[in-house]
């Protein structure tokens, strides 16, 4: 290698850009340290050190960076930092950049055709690049630093000063690197060693072992064991790989992905400063792959996403894990040891700022709505930031949504009491078969940033609980109404009665002009309000098995049966929540007198705490009454004089009658039980019990028979001291039955008074 270099004349090569010399402060002298793995490379950098600053520059080695042919670190390192205060080290490395494609240059799967990854050129490859391609090839120099400032910030460290010196360098020409590569590649190089090698951490280890009964080799040993499961270990060659497959999968099922770029580029700005944890809603296996994707299209850093160890599995595990998953127990109760590690992790990302993400839900929304949020991880961060490992933490919320799904029909088959079907690669196989139709587009929105240190106090449960709330309120807030959730939410208030294109038409003018004097979230371009735009949805809706068209006579229906109302209540229920306080309105509005019309929209506002986020109290109480204000000026005057106020558009069928009803099987079913109930049997007796009721008639809404909606009925049923037995337990779920059928009569009667066509103006 040596000949061919010299042969080739390597050391006199001149690459089209090169650094300046480094300018090191009055009386320092500059010694190069050279992070070099191959002769190539040496040659190189040793070139332009002698160009640069002659040929008696001080030159010395440290350990290569990369895996590959290590050199060991210079023995005169320690020894030159130690007692030449007046040195100025200053890194130093060649950097191999692809191929540039389509003006970005990432790697391409063509690549993996051409032996390997072109930014680690192996054998010759390194010489062929040189000169066939010499604009790839970089030489970055890093921040130097005085070996004073290294000796003073070496105190205290467990690693020998080469070492940390060694270590110091490769972080800096990291740096320098990202800038000519991009922070899409910031990825946690040292993780296990800082982790594992930190003596706190040892002995926090040992100690947790110990009441394991295991002896302190073996307590470190299965420290180091559970965090090898947990972290990821990002490859930046898998992740231009796995970006530009995500991209090729996306394209098959969907047509483009809608994003706002200046919250991109604030988010990054914000980044640069905080540590940044991504809370997106849940409701596909893409969201974690179209998030992944718009951010690194946009040169974000790689977001560290948690992921049950369920999707551990070959192939998609040791992949997923090297694009930044990193993978956590369903329970590790009892096990501190674990927790302790798993916490660790926690600690290093947020104290190093590297971005974090995973689902508050916990898993995907079965319903279309948010789910209740799940406080272990951010109760970590928190504990992260209590411990001063940040300043502050940003948490950003994030809203994804679809104008179709490809799961929903899973989704209907689990709310009605079937099994999730079980992650493996056949599961992933037949999902990617799925996609050969379409699925229309991806919307994503992030919400205003959450910071942590000016929304917590003492940093407890209860602190948590109300950053994890308002995480989701603004998730719910930045959700924007598609078409086909717009289309939906009318033909789901028909009821299963057939509706024509100029009714459906009508009725979606109205919802469109309600939805833009409150100014909500839409998608690009406009709701369809058109018939011929009306006629597009539903004709996607169609395709898709969520409507069936019937020609009867000379007239073109449009009709569900039970299944297509499930699968549609999914879209609809997206965006339910824009029209829960109107609806809460609607039923009150019923009531004798103002004070119990104010009773009834708190007694309904809690009822729905577990199903919906809600604004505070106060911003709750204003917004309600600025729109009725608006729509009945004189609504106050009017209560209890008999005369019915009707709101246009009226909403309370969709929005409030298939929870209230699902709330009223469920407590029906608690009251007829005895002692503490198992849930999984009582859920299974309440879709009985909700079939049977919507078979007679008792219930009017085909989507509130859903085992989903009744789980959010058993929050509620634990949260009012309902489940356990006990004294006095009868009594309450029989006076909790009473309040559901008092409030879902009063939301019928609302119902009713509006006639038969619920949408009309």
């Amino acid at each position: 290698m040596q000949f061919l270099a010299d042969t080739l004349g390597i050391s006199r090569v001149r690459l089209p850009a090169e650094p300046p010399r480094p300018d090191p402060p009055p009386g320092h002298h500059v010694v190069y340290l050279l992070d070099a793995s191959t002769a190539l490379e040496t040659q190189l950098l040793t070139g332009w050190v002698h160009r640069t600053d002659g040929p008696h520059a001080d030159v010395l080695h440290v350990e290569s960076s990369r895996i590959r042919r290590r050199r060991h670190t210079d023995p005169r390192l320690a020894s030159q930092v130690r007692d030449d205060p007046e040195a100025w080290f200053v890194p130093l490395r060649v950097v191999w950049m692809p191929a540039e494609r389509q003006g970005e240059r990432t790697v391409s799967w063509v690549d993996l055709l051409k032996l390997g990854d072109p930014r680690d050129p192996r054998w010759f490859r390194d010489y062929l690049i040189l000169n066939l391609f010499p604009d790839r090839v970089r030489i970055v120099v890093g921040e130097g630093a005085s070996g004073e400032s290294l000796v003073a910030a070496h105190a205290g460290d467990h690693r020998p000063l080469d070492q940390f010196v060694t270590r110091r360098a490769w972080l800096a020409l990291d740096r320098a690197e990202r800038a000519e590569r991009g922070d899409r590649y910031k990825i946690p190089r040292f993780l296990a060693e800082d982790i594992l090698g930190d003596p706190t951490f040892q002995g926090r280890a040992v100690e947790l072992g110990g009441r394991r009964g295991l002896s302190p080799r073996r307590a470190l040993a299965r420290a180091r064991y559970y965090l090898s499961e947990i972290a990821a270990t990002h490859s930046p060659f898998l992740i231009d790989l796995i970006a530009n497959l995500i991209h090729w999968v996306i394209r098959r099922g969907y047509g483009a992905i809608h994003y706002d770029t200046r919250s991109i580029r604030e988010i990054a700005q914000l980044g640069r400063d905080h540590p940044l944890v991504f809370l997106p809603s849940h409701k596909s296996n893409f969201d974690r792959l179209s998030l992944q994707f718009i951010l690194w299209k946009n040169d974000l850093p790689p977001n560290h996403t948690a992921g049950g160890i369920n999707m551990n599995f070959f192939p998609v595990g040791p992949l997923v894990r090297r694009t930044g998953v990193f993978f956590i127990r369903r329970t590790f109760k009892g096990n501190d040891l674990y927790k302790f590690v798993l916490t660790s992790y926690i600690d290093y990302l947020v104290e190093r700022r590297f971005p974090l993400e995973w689902y508050m839900e916990g898993g995907r929304s079965r319903t279309g709505k948010l789910r209740p949020p799940r406080y272990g991880l951010l109760s970590w961060v928190v504990e992260a930031f209590s411990r001063q490992r940040a300043d502050d933490v940003y948490l950003i919320p994030v809203s994804i949504a679809y104008d179709h799904i490809h799961e929903v029909g899973a989704y209907v088959a689990e709310a009605t009491g079937g099994t999730k079907e079980k992650e493996s690669f056949g599961w992933a196989w037949k999902f990617y078969r799925g996609l050969r139709r379409r699925y229309g587009d991806i919307h994503i929105r992030f919400a205003e940033p959450v910071s942590v240190a000016q929304s917590i106090g003492s940093g407890d449960q209860i602190d948590v609980q109300k950053l994890a709330f308002e995480v989701m309120y603004r998730i719910s807030m930045a959700t924007p109404v598609t078409p086909t959730s717009l289309v939906a939410t009318v033909l789901l208030a028909a009821r299963g009665a057939a509706r024509d294109l100029p009714s459906i038409a009508g009725d979606c003018r109205s919802l469109v002009r309600y939805i833009d004097e409150r100014k909500l979230p839409t998608t690009v371009p406009a709701l369809p309000s058109t018939e011929e735009d009306v006629e597009a949805t539903l004709g996607l809706m169609a395709d898709h098995k969520l409507v069936t068209r019937l020609q009867v006579g000379n007239r073109l229906v449009y009709w569900m049966d039970p299944e297509q109302m499930m699968r549609s209540s999914y879209y609809a229920n997206t965006v339910v929540h824009y029209f829960v306080p109107r609806g809460i309105a609607e039923v009150a509005l019923g009531a004798r007198d103002l004070d119990s019309f104010w009773n009834d929209v708190w007694a309904l506002r809690d009822l729905l705490k577990f199903e919906f986020y809600f604004a505070a109290r106060e911003e709750f109480e204003k917004a309600l009454t600025d729109e009725l204000d608006a729509d009945v000026p004189d609504w106050r005057e009017r209560i209890g004089t008999g005369r019915p106020i009707r709101l246009s558009p009226s909403v309370v069928d969709f929005a409030l009658l298939p929870f209230l009803e699902a709330y009223q099987v469920v407590a029906d079913q608690l009251m007829a039980t005895d002692g503490t109930p198992d849930q999984k049997p009582l859920l299974a007796a309440c879709l009985d019990r909700g079939t049977l009721y919507r078979l007679e008639r008792r219930i009017l809404c085909d989507e509130s028979v859903s085992q989903a909606l009744y789980e959010g009925a058993v929050l509620l049923a634990r949260n009012r001291d309902l489940w356990e037995d006990g004294e006095g337990v009868a009594e309450r779920r029989e006076a909790f039955a009473r309040e559901v059928e008092r409030l879902r009569l009063a939301a019928c009667a609302s119902e009713l008074a509006v006639g038969p066509v619920r949408l009309r103006t």
